[in-house]
C-alpha cells in the first residue's frame, strides 16, 4: 500500500527511475550506440584549423575597448573582468572572460515506450571536442543560433520546445557553467516527453537514462550538456521503508553493487542525513554573507598580465588558458563553415567528489567554491576542483583533499573518466571526473565551506537556480546505479 501510494504520487520520477535502471534498449544496445557513434565519426567530415584573428570571418578586435566581438554584437564576446575579493590567497586580478548573455536550449525529448522513458540523443560535433562526435541533447543550441542569427538552417527539433501545448514537461531548470570563463552564464536545462511517433533524423536514436550513465563511465563519450541535464533529474522522496523496497529489487550481482545500492538509497531516501535542507541551506546563507565578490567588466585591453600576438590572447607566466581563433567545417551543421573564438586550457584538470557512509547514508564532501562568474558569489562544487594551474605542482596542504585525492588507493576509486567541457567554447579541455570512497583514516573535522550532502538533498538544490556548479553536476550525472 505505501509503495503504490508513492507511484501514485508522482509517476514521472517513477519513471525516471525505472529508466535509470534499466540498460536493456530493444531498438539500441549501449554496445551499438558506441559503434554508431564511432560510424557518425567516420561519416562526418570535420576540419577544425587554427588561424591568426585577423583571418576569423565576422570577428575582429574592437578599436575603442580591445573586446573580441562578432560583427552582428550577438553570440559570445572575449572582455575583461576585473575582480576583488576576501576569498581565496589572491584578492585581486584581471582576467579575460566569456560573456554571452543570451540563454540557450538544452533540451531533451523523451517518450514512454512499453513502460520505460527513452531519451532522444543526438550525435553532434562541437569544434572543440576532443573526439568530435559525442552523445548531445536532442536541442543544444543558443538563442542566436535558433533564432537563426547565422543565416542557417533552425536546428532539428526546436518546435517540439517552443510550443509545448501537447507535450508534459518533466524538467525545466536554468543552470550557470563554468564561473572561471562565463560571466554570469546560464542555460535553460528542459525535459520534456511527448506522446506522438516522432521522425528520428539520421543523427538521433533512442537510449534509456541507464545507457546513458553507463556511458558517461567512458571518456569523453556524452558531452557536458547531457551530464548537465540530467543531473537534475529526480527520482522522488521516499520513506525508509519504501528505499529499502526499491534498493531490494535494485539489479543484483553488478560492479560494486554495495555501493551502487548504497547511492540509490541516498538519492532516494528523505529521511536520514546528516544535517536537514534547512541546515545546509542556512550554512550556505552564511558563506555568502561572509565573503565577498565585486566583479567589473572593463576593456580587455586593460587586462594585466596578459598578452594578445597574431594566433592567441595568453597569461605571461603560460598559466590558465588562453583564447585562439579557429576555423571550422563540419558537413552535418545548420552552417558548414565558420570561425570563432575558443578557450584552449593550460593543461588537464581534475574534479572530484569524497562520498563517505554516514548513520547508513552516502553523504558527498561539498565544498562551497568562489568564482568570478558567478550568479551569487558561491555555487556548491565537488570535493576537489582544479582546473587553472598544475595542481600536482600545488604546495603540500595548499588545496583541501587533493593530496588525498592523488594518492588514494586504486580500490577507493568509484568512477574516473576523462570528460570534455563543453567543445562550442572550449578547444580540448578534459579534466578527470573521479569519484572516490573515503576510508576510515579520514579526517573527521571539516574547513568551514566544506559539508557532507546527500544525493537526495544535493538533487533539492538543484531545483532552484544557481547552487551547484557544472563540474558537480558532471559528477552527479555520473552516479549509476546499475
Amino acid at each position: 500500500m505505501l509503495v503504490a501510494m508513492s507511484i501514485n504520487k508522482d509517476y514521472k520520477k517513477i519513471l525516471f527511475l525505472k529508466s535509470a535502471l534499466t540498460e536493456d534498449n530493444p531498438f539500441m544496445s549501449t554496445e551499438k550506440v558506441l559503434a554508431w557513434l564511432k560510424y557518425r565519426n567516420e561519416e562526418v567530415k570535420v576540419n577544425i584549423e587554427k588561424i591568426k584573428f585577423s583571418e576569423m570571418n565576422k570577428w575582429g578586435f574592437d578599436a575603442a575597448t580591445g573586446n573580441l566581438v562578432h560583427d552582428s554584437g550577438r553570440f559570445f564576446s572575449i572582455e575583461g573582468l576585473q575582480i576583488a575579493t576576501s576569498w581565496g590567497e589572491v584578492s585581486e586580478w584581471s582576467q579575460p572572460i566569456i560573456n554571452q548573455p543570451e540563454i540557450g536550449f538544452l533540451g531533451i525529448i523523451t517518450k514512454e515506450i512499453d513502460g520505460i522513458l527513452y531519451f532522444l540523443m543526438q550525435a553532434k560535433i562541437e569544434p572543440g571536442n576532443v573526439n568530435y562526435v559525442q552523445l548531445s541533447p536532442t536541442l543544444q543550441a543558443t538563442k542566436s543560433n535558433y533564432t537563426q542569427v547565422h543565416k542557417g538552417k533552425k536546428p532539428l527539433y526546436l518546435e517540439y520546445f517552443q510550443d509545448r501545448e501537447n507535450n508534459k514537461v518533466l524538467l525545466d531548470q536554468l543552470q550557470s557553467e563554468q564561473g572561471a570563463r562565463f560571466l554570469r552564464k546560464r542555460n535553460r536545462n528542459i525535459i520534456i516527453q511527448v506522446e506522438e511517433d516522432i521522425e528520428v533524423h539520421e543523427d538521433f536514436c533512442w537510449v534509456t537514462l541507464g545507457q546513458l550513465k553507463k556511458l558517461i563511465q567512458l571518456d569523453n563519450i556524452v558531452n557536458m550538456d547531457t551530464r548537465t541535464v540530467i543531473s537534475g533529474i529526480s527520482y522522488g522522496n521516499y520513506t525508509s521503508e519504501v528505499v529499502d523496497f526499491y534498493t531490494s529489487i535494485a539489479s543484483p550481482n553488478v560492479k560494486d553493487e554495495r555501493f551502487k545500492k548504497g547511492l540509490l538509497k541516498s538519492i532516494l531516501d528523505r529521511e536520514n542525513s546528516l544535517y536537514s535542507f534547512d541546515d545546509l541551506l542556512s550554512w550556505i546563507t552564511e558563506q555568502k554573507a561572509y565573503y565577498d565578490l565585486d566583479v567589473r567588466s572593463i576593456p580587455l585591453k586593460e587586462v594585466k598580465a596578459w598578452h594578445k600576438d597574431d594566433y592567441k590572447i595568453y597569461q605571461e607566466e603560460g598559466k590558465y588558458f588562453s583564447v585562439i581563433g579557429v576555423n571550422v567545417e563540419i558537413s552535418n551543421r545548420e552552417v558548414m563553415v565558420w570561425s570563432q573564438p575558443l578557450v584552449q586550457p593550460a593543461q588537464e584538470g581534475i574534479c572530484a567528489f569524497i562520498v563517505k557512509e554516514i548513520d547508513g547514508i552516502y553523504h558527498f564532501l561539498t565544498q562551497c567554491k568562489l568564482e568570478c562568474g558567478n550568479h551569487d558569489i558561491l555555487e556548491l562544487a565537488p570535493t576537489v576542483q582544479c582546473l587553472t594551474g598544475n595542481y600536482r605542482h600545488t604546495p603540500k596542504g595548499g588545496l583541501p583533499y587533493l593530496d588525498y585525492v592523488l594518492n588514494v588507493k586504486p580500490e577507493q576509486i568509484r568512477y574516473q573518466a576523462l570528460q570534455s567541457e563543453e567543445g562550442g567554447r572550449f578547444y580540448r579541455e578534459q579534466n578527470q571526473n573521479i569519484i572516490i570512497e573515503a576510508d576510515e583514516n579520514f579526517p573527521a573535522q571539516l574547513p568551514a565551506n566544506y559539508n557532507w550532502i546527500t544525493l537526495n538533498q544535493l538533487i533539492m538544490f538543484l531545483k532552484f537556480n544557481n547552487y551547484l556548479n557544472i563540474q558537480a553536476r558532471s559528477l552527479i550525472s555520473a552516479v549509476t546505479f546499475i
